[in-house]
């Protein structure tokens, strides 16, 4: 079987990288970057030290500082506006998982026009963008390496896949240094996404030689250090290996797929405004539960790059403790279900079934292990509630 891979043509890692930023654009040839983040790197002051660095390489930055959690189509209106007054010809995705995908988002709009839900899944995106630059601060949403971004319809409340080449970063500068003040519910959230993201790819029906390398690793490699960086934010050895975890993870799931816990967890962020990877780890362990046993071989080892199985363990087996181990890492890292989060529940239950056929809809079910139906995903959302 041939795999179609992509990755970003350049990628900058290590403590520091960011401080290359303007050499990676001039080599590139470009000079009108637009910085795609948000007010809060701009207060702390991240925002400006990038742009003193565009600077010293004798380029015109400017900033867009108004990007928004979980981005929405209304919020990229200001985006374009800056895009166009800047004459930008490249951005720069500075921060989290929503400044990136809003920069792949506004690259793709300026060059192609049209609205965002022109563009969602399953209409594969291949045409002309301007260049997007990622440099992630978070160490989960693994967007800096991939070919998705995910934008939320304003006025549906549909939280849109949209993929393909277009949305694939140029280049990608990946320094963990920017992720030591990340706070512990962030660390975690980001973390969970992170490793869904590997194990979705893993136990992806799409799921290749490429992908797999990549994703067993990411998952050893979180195992290992997902706990300790959420107890102590200034373990730089954990957050240095969380921020190439998160990195790998990322390649992997753009090379593969994500799957079910994806496309139910979306919707929980359009509906209810959960953090992306807090509703990834609301869903892991029941919808792992739900998909084990028909992959049980590939859970299991990923049950066994985890730690949470031994290698004379059989399939089966060590595939159930790996359930197991994702129930307690949530409880050990304090994951609330919708109901303690405060989500109430006659709401929960009046938009489950929009939420079940918004997930099938986005495609990532169709690459689970169990494609499910409507109706059972509407059980799952009800048995994760409380």
């Amino acid at each position: 079987m041939v795999s179609s891979i992509a990755l970003p043509r350049i990628m900058r890692i290590g403590g520091g990288a960011a401080g290359e930023l303007g050499g990676v654009l001039a080599g590139l040839g470009l000079s009108r970057p637009l910085l795609v983040t948000d007010a809060f790197l701009v207060r702390t002051g991240a925002a400006d030290r990038l742009l003193a660095n565009l600077r010293d390489a004798g380029l015109e930055g400017e900033v867009f500082s108004e990007t928004v959690p979980d981005p929405t189509t209304d919020s990229l209106i200001g985006g374009l506006e800056a895009v166009a007054a800047h004459r930008a010809d490249c951005l720069v995705g500075f921060g989290g998982g929503s400044p990136m995908d809003t920069a792949k988002a506004l690259g793709l709009l300026s060059a192609q026009g049209g609205e965002m839900r022109d563009y969602k899944a399953p209409r594969n995106n291949s045409g002309p963008a301007l260049p997007v630059i990622a440099i992630p601060t978070t160490a989960g949403s693994g967007s800096e390496a991939t070919q998705f971004t995910v934008i939320t319809d304003s006025a549906t409340d549909e939280k849109m896949l949209c993929t393909g080449l277009a949305f694939l970063p140029v280049a990608t500068i990946v320094d963990y240094e920017l992720t030591v003040s990340m706070p512990s519910r962030l660390t975690a959230d980001t973390g969970v996404d992170a490793l869904t993201h590997a194990v979705e790819a893993y136990v992806s029906r799409k799921a290749n030689a490429f992908s797999d390398g990549l994703a067993l690793t990411a998952i050893r490699t979180i195992g290992r250090n997902i706990r300790r960086a959420y107890a102590d934010g200034a373990d730089l050895d954990a957050r240095e290996a969380m921020m190439f975890a998160a990195t790998q993870a990322g390649i992997a799931f753009s090379n593969s797929s994500v799957a079910l816990v994806h496309g139910m967890s979306r919707p929980i962020g359009a509906h209810f405004h959960v953090a992306h990877g807090l509703s990834n780890a609301m869903l892991f362990p029941a919808v792992t539960a739900f998909s084990v046993h028909a992959a049980a071989g590939r859970y299991a080892d990923c049950a066994r790059a985890f730690g949470a199985a031994g290698q004379g363990d059989p399939d089966s087996l060590a595939a159930d403790k790996l359930v197991e181990a994702l129930a307690v890492l949530c409880k050990d890292l304090d994951v609330p279900t919708p109901q303690s989060y405060g989500i109430d529940q006659e709401k929960w239950d009046e938009v489950t079934p929009l939420m079940a056929q918004q997930a099938l809809a986005s495609g990532s079910p169709g690459n689970n292990p169990i494609v499910p139906t409507a109706s059972q995903i509407e059980d799952l959302y009800a048995q994760i509630y409380s």
